[in-house]
């Protein structure tokens, strides 16, 4: 009886050492998968975005990049000098996003390419300036004087408004973003208008006498909007320019970490510090 004891005894003793090895294995083994997951996920690739933009746009995407890299983020920047091209490229699907206009602009981009573009966040405002190389002062601007204006159709309107806020013409009623120099009622000066690519517009200032820019454009010509522009729009300027993307991917992790990049404390501070005024962050 007592040799039965000992034997049942040693084979129950032999039964939960070997549970014990297998639940070490099964544990091992666990930890193992847990470990080789946790190793996939940190390791897993990059979403890389492509994003157009002209100056100074490039610039401050520029300065995101390595937040957005930290949050798995690879942040591509094609740069144009061309506003024609960047939402062509967007809907083909060349570029993820585009940054470098302001919603009156998308809306005829829109109209025009049968698209549907959308903003995601607006970021800031570039005031319009008036700029000449021929007179210090609005006031010697001369009768029949030559002004060049862009040949977009929101940027025309855009300074055909500036113009009317500084006296110059009035335009019909109701005329609006969407103003052409057909809607002149008034010119007192008798002004002749030169309508041009919105990128040439600072090349012409030598043959011009007064020459409606867009900030971008007047920065990458080297002048300074708040000292060189004769007169420039006010801060409250409804031209803000926005973060754009399609109807597919607006909603995306990464469109959305970009958003939020784009309209930080950090970014703002990048803006006021980097721009003097130039450049007004509307977040």
């Amino acid at each position: 009886m007592k040799k039965w004891s000992i034997a049942l005894l040693t084979l129950a003793l032999v039964t939960v050492l070997a549970a014990c090895g297998n639940n070490s294995k099964n544990s091992s083994s666990a930890d193992k998968t847990a470990s080789e997951g946790n190793k996939t996920a940190t390791t897993s690739e990059p979403v890389k975005l492509v994003v157009g933009a002209t100056q100074p746009h490039a610039e401050i995407l520029e300065h995101i990049v390595p937040a957005l890299k930290e949050q798995g983020v690879d942040l591509e920047i094609k740069q144009f000098t061309d506003y024609n091209l960047p939402n062509k490229q967007l809907i083909e699907k060349e570029l993820d996003a585009n940054y470098f206009q302001h919603q009156p602009y998308l809306d005829e981009q829109n109209k025009q390419l049968g698209s549907n573009l959308v903003g995601v966040v607006g970021v800031h405002v570039e005031p319009f300036g008036a700029y000449s190389r021929k007179i210090k002062s609005v006031d010697e601007l001369k009768d029949g004087a030559v002004v060049a204006i862009p040949n977009d159709p929101s940027n025309e309107a855009r300074a055909l408004l500036l113009l009317q806020k500084q006296g110059f013409i009035k335009l019909k009623d109701g005329a609006g973003i969407s103003a052409t120099i057909k809607d002149i009622t008034e010119n007192k000066k008798n002004l002749q208008f030169k309508e041009q690519d919105a990128a040439m517009l600072p090349r012409l200032l030598d043959e011009v006498d007064l020459a409606l820019i867009n900030t971008n454009f007047a920065l990458e010509a080297g002048l300074v909007p708040t000292k060189d522009a004769l007169f420039i729009e006010d801060k409250d300027s409804p031209y803000t320019n926005l973060l754009v993307a399609r109807q597919d991917n607006k909603d995306s992790d990464a469109i959305q970490k970009l958003a939020k990049a784009l309209t930080s404390d950090d970014v703002r501070k990048f803006i006021e510090d980097k721009y003097q005024g130039a450049i007004v962050p509307v977040f």
